[in-house]
């Protein structure tokens, strides 16, 4: 076998470079560090895993979710990942980000190996530096002028380049790796050392003793001595030598050691179905044995030999070998700084290769049945899109005894688990099914006249005339968190507007949300719509399901404000609806009720503590402290065992006080309150513009014009008199359920009901009328009358 061992840390590094690449490469490698080592450095600060690694290998990884786990790792860098965009030198930010994760990944306890590309390339690079200074030495010498001629630079050899290139090569990635401690040590070999049995088990050894020892071992093919590959256009100048040997290098290599996962990198983001570019191009989530004959391959990258076909198949093979494989975009701007340590957290990057097939349709798959689904739930008729509604509410009655068994499982199981709080949303009782049953039946009311509504007619000119018609949006996604009551509700509201529905809910609702899913189905089967709804059972993250912006047209999340946060930050091109936080405020006037602000705040704050329009945040007029108003309220928060947090100035007027707050803008969702003290319904206005979330805001006094004053001043989507916090509800507004209350400012603000599932079209009808008819010498002239609209069905 021939190869080389090449240990980095042993020696100086500058003694081993030479003079060339001293100036070439590590001034090139400095050069970048500023911008991108100090980008990629950010990794630095992901956490340690705290999953045991220790896995026995023989089969692969069913799904990404388990990637995690993966001990023993090989990445294969393409030549288009590593070299530069002109195909002579290496892209330095790209190594240097690469470098950055792969040695994230090697300390957190994992056995990092690196077959890489890229000697020809630098080679290249050295060797014509080399003959330009060479030719214009010779040239000064003869010409005896100061200016150069014009040099062409000759058809450079690649096994020539190769030897040229390999030693900087394996200089510039020790460099990188010492920034972090780590040593690195290089391998040369070709395809005959896997053929002798010796010459493997020497190779099996030697990277055994590198892991051992905690090396990350770089494994290149020895282009250098491997027979000449046929003469290929793709790096001007010069023929690449076996660059898609490095794919099988890398299928050998991992499967010659027993590696748990292979990511190979390249320049595409994956496998897809027809050639990437093309109209109908479908990145492929997951590979299976047997798919090839549904793919159509393209041409191959613009460096190397090795096109998608020699990827694949070298995938096919570790696959079967036992070791997982990703394909993936290493060379992408945005993504390349983390794509690796993605694909190892078990994000849905790249083409994913497995021999397991899912049970039921990917999360794309169902995404375009819902769309499809909906396109005809959107064509019934209202009658019919009410029946199915109606079907629905008698189903949840009908069903109650097998609804509550599902739940008692989810119940069971989360005991110990989930906070009371959160087990109090899990809960479903016959009161609930009751209730949800009667919202459903108010939802097929108001579904009469809501799809194909005109709201708007216009005569523009003679025989041509403009309609503005309601629509649905097309596909909702709807993330839940541990609310199975959330499902018919939403599903109603979706049947109702027409649109597709695509159910995310927790694993700690799986029962329930498995049996509830089925019964709308049920219902939905009556038109044959069956498909409009589906329930996300796969491993997807939130996160991958937030990226699949051309499939869902809305992400609607139900929960806490850390989940709300998460899909608003992960959302990449899609709207999202809803509020990241419910900091709902009640401020008590000077000339408040005792009775009534004592009940309001009573029901605001202790009814249901955990929900989004709970009461966080108590604002009392100056004047009323050390009153029986104030007096009351305070012994009230005491029999409900809330407990109280100061702020800044109420604490200053206490000799003892309560804890005083942290943050004055902080969502308990529990029996915890702040209170706070202002001098005027003014002030009381600014606290709530600075801490407040643009929820529910109330004010409790019996002065009309002061309260007119609050409800007019007050930039929230639901501001009250009177009323407790809890009114901010798509049921109790006669909306029939919610999907959602939203604080965003366009479209759809507060509870969102069935109104806010709607968008509109125009629709233009004419008579061959063309726009040059209407120019300064046309026969017409716009008219823009406005036609009365059709009254909408109110019964």
């Amino acid at each position: 076998m021939l190869s080389q061992v090449y240990r980095s840390g042993f020696q100086p590094f500058n003694q081993r470079l030479l003079p060339w690449a001293q100036s070439t490469a590590l001034s090139r490698y400095h050069r970048v560090q500023p911008s991108a080592i100090r980008h990629v450095r950010s990794w630095s600060t992901i956490p340690f895993i705290t999953v045991p690694l220790n896995r026995a290998h023989g089969k692969s990884f069913a799904h990404r979710s388990e990637l995690k786990h993966a001990k023993r790792i090989v990445v294969k860098l393409g030549s288009a990942v590593v070299t530069r965009g002109d195909e002579c030198g290496l892209a330095l930010g790209r190594l240097a980000s690469i470098v950055e994760q792969v040695s994230v990944l090697q300390n957190q306890g994992r056995e990092m190996m690196l077959v890489t590309s890229g000697a020809v390339a630098f080679g290249k690079q050295r060797l014509r530096h080399e003959i330009l200074l060479s030719q214009s030495v010779r040239q000064a010498l003869h010409s005896g002028q100061n200016h150069l001629k014009e040099m062409a630079i000759p058809v450079l050899e690649a096994r020539a380049c190769a030897a040229a290139g390999q030693s900087g090569l394996m200089a510039l990635y020790e460099a990188m790796f010492t920034q972090y401690s780590i040593c690195a040590a290089q391998i040369l070999v070709t395809n005959l050392d896997f053929h002798d049995e010796q010459k493997r088990r020497n190779l099996n050894g030697t990277l055994h003793e590198l892991l051992r020892m905690n090396i990350v071992p770089i494994v290149n093919t020895n282009d250098a001595v491997v027979p000449p590959a046929e003469p290929n256009s793709d790096l001007q100048g010069v023929n690449v030598i076996s660059v898609k040997d490095n794919d099988s290098l890398a299928a050998r290599l991992a499967v010659e050691m027993k590696t748990d996962l292979l990511i190979v990198l390249s320049d595409v983001e994956g496998l897809f179905d027809s050639p990437p570019g093309s109209d109908d191009a479908k990145l492929i989530d997951i590979f299976y044995p047997g798919d090839q004959q549904s793919v159509t391959f393209g041409t191959k990258s613009r460096v190397g030999m090795g096109g998608m076909e020699a990827k694949v198949k070298a995938a096919l093979w570790a696959l079967q070998g036992g070791t997982s494989v990703v394909i993936a975009n290493g060379t992408h701007a945005k993504v390349s700084g983390h794509v690796i340590t993605d694909i190892v957290e078990g994000k849905k990057v790249g083409t994913f290769f497995s021999e397991v097939k899912p049970a039921g349709p990917t999360v794309e798959q169902q995404a375009e049945m819902a769309r499809s689904g909906g396109r005809m739930l959107a064509t019934l008729e209202p009658e019919q899109r009410a029946e199915i509604i109606h079907h629905l509410a008698d189903l949840l009655t009908d069903q109650r005894d097998e609804i509550l068994s599902a739940n008692k499982k989810d119940l069971e199981e989360a005991e110990g688990r989930l906070a009371a709080p959160l087990l109090k949303r899990l809960s479903l009782s016959t009161s609930k099914l009751n209730s949800l049953a009667i919202g459903l039946r108010q939802i097929a009311a108001s579904s009469q006249d809501s799809v194909g509504r005109v709201l708007r007619r216009t005569r523009v000119a003679k025989d041509l005339e403009l309609e503005q018609v309601t629509v649905p949006i097309g596909v909702l996604l709807v993330i839940f968190e541990s609310r199975p009551d959330c499902l018919p509700q939403v599903a109603a509201l979706a049947i109702a507007s027409g649109n597709g529905l695509l159910l995310k809910g927790g694993k700690e609702a799986a029962h329930s949300n498995r049996i509830l899913h089925l019964l709308t189905q049920e219902a939905l089967s009556i038109h044959g719509v069956k498909e409009a709804v589906q329930l996300v059972n796969t491993r997807e993250e939130v996160e991958d399901l937030c990226r699949l912006d051309k499939l869902i047209d809305l992400i609607i999340p139900r929960g806490s404000s850390q989940l709300v946060r998460d899909i608003q930050k992960a959302a990449k091109g899609i709207p999202v609806m809803g509020h990241s936080e419910g900091i709902c405020h009640m401020y008590v006037d000077s000339e408040a009720s005792v009775d009534k602000a004592t009940r309001l705040v009573r029901d605001s704050k202790c009814e249901y503590p955990a929900a989004c329009n709970a009461l966080e945040t108590l604002l009392i007029h100056r004047d009323l402290l050390r009153t029986p108003l104030f007096d009351q309220i305070i012994d009230m928060l005491r029999v409900e065992q809330v407990k109280i947090h100061a702020g800044p100035r109420f604490a200053s007027y206490l000799t003892f006080s309560p804890s005083e707050v942290k943050s004055l803008r902080t969502e308990y969702g529990d029996l915890e309150l702040c209170i706070e003290v202002v001098d005027s319904v003014q002030e009381a206005i600014d606290h709530i513009h600075k801490y407040g979330s643009s929820h529910t805001d109330v004010i409790v006094t019996e002065n009309e014009q002061t309260a007119e004053f609050f409800l007019q001043h007050v930039d929230s989507a639901c501001v009250f008199w009177n009323a407790s916090t809890r009114f901010s509800d798509g049921y109790r507004f006669g909306l029939g359920a919610e999907v959602g209350i939203s604080t965003s400012r366009i479209h759809a603000r507060g509870p969102v009901g069935l109104e806010g599932l709607l968008t509109t079209k125009w629709l233009l009808r004419g008579q061959d009328h063309v726009v040059s008819d209407f120019s300064e010498h046309g026969s017409l002239k716009y008219l823009h009358e406005n036609l009365p609209v059709p009254q909408r069905n109110t019964n």
